[in-house]
């Protein structure tokens, strides 16, 4: 309480505020800060996997480590064993583009990571601000019972408190809902664009000259 009313600062707030509103301010300051350090992981990652998505239908000889080279070396790999007597030239290109798909995919499902933290807390933050606020009102009007004081300067502390908690609440889920909706639309575009230039490799792949598998290797896919 300061001379001139009830001190209303955000400090005197959070001390002021019921151990149970306290809990649901940290609770959503601690959600707050996971989804951010999720938004900055996935700033990097999606970044670095567009390049790499861009990458596939550029590059004539799979070097390195990157995402590029490994799905070109999955689709050489298929390439190199050649078609079977029964197969299809479709059959054969869909084989080579399945396996590159396959490590493409893989790849995705590992920067998907991260994305429920965004997702739940830009779906349950409000309702848990919400909850502190409820408790925190009623702490207040419990106060005004004790009381029997109805002056602003009583019941003002304890909403404002109240009020702060869905603050927080909204503080942490609008940002987290932004993200999680920005890196969904991004996620969908490199996965098209990355399935679009497995395509066109898997058909210039096998429309290359045929190479017939060796004798030991039809034998041993026989047996």
């Amino acid at each position: 309480m300061t001379p001139h009313g009830p001190d209303l600062s955000l400090t005197a707030l959070i001390l002021a505020a019921d151990p149970v509103v306290k809990s649901v301010m940290a609770l959503l300051v601690l959600a707050s800060i996971a989804c951010w350090g999720v938004m900055i992981e996935k700033f990097i990652t999606l970044g670095r996997l567009a390049r790499e998505a861009r990458a596939i239908k550029e590059i004539e000889q799979p070097q390195g480590d990157g995402l590029a080279a490994e799905v070109l070396r999955a689709g050489g790999t298929e390439w190199r064993e050649g078609r079977d007597d029964e197969e299809s030239g479709g059959e054969f290109r869909d084989r080579i583009e399945r396996a590159m798909r396959s490590v493409f995919a893989a790849r995705m499902r590992l920067a998907e990571h991260g994305l429920p933290i965004l997702a739940t807390t830009g779906s349950v933050a409000p309702f848990v601000g919400l909850f502190g606020t409820v408790w925190g009102i009623m702490n207040s009007f419990s106060g005004i019972a004790q009381r029997q004081d109805t002056s602003l300067a009583t019941v003002a502390p304890g909403i404002a408190e109240a009020l702060f908690a869905t603050a927080i609440g909204l503080a942490a889920a609008i940002p987290a809902v932004m993200a999680y909706n920005r890196c969904a639309i991004r996620l969908g575009r490199i996965r098209a664009e990355g399935f679009s230039a497995i395509g066109t490799i898997a058909q210039r792949l096998a429309r290359r000259p045929r190479v017939a598998r060796p004798a030991a290797v039809r034998g041993a896919a026989a047996e």
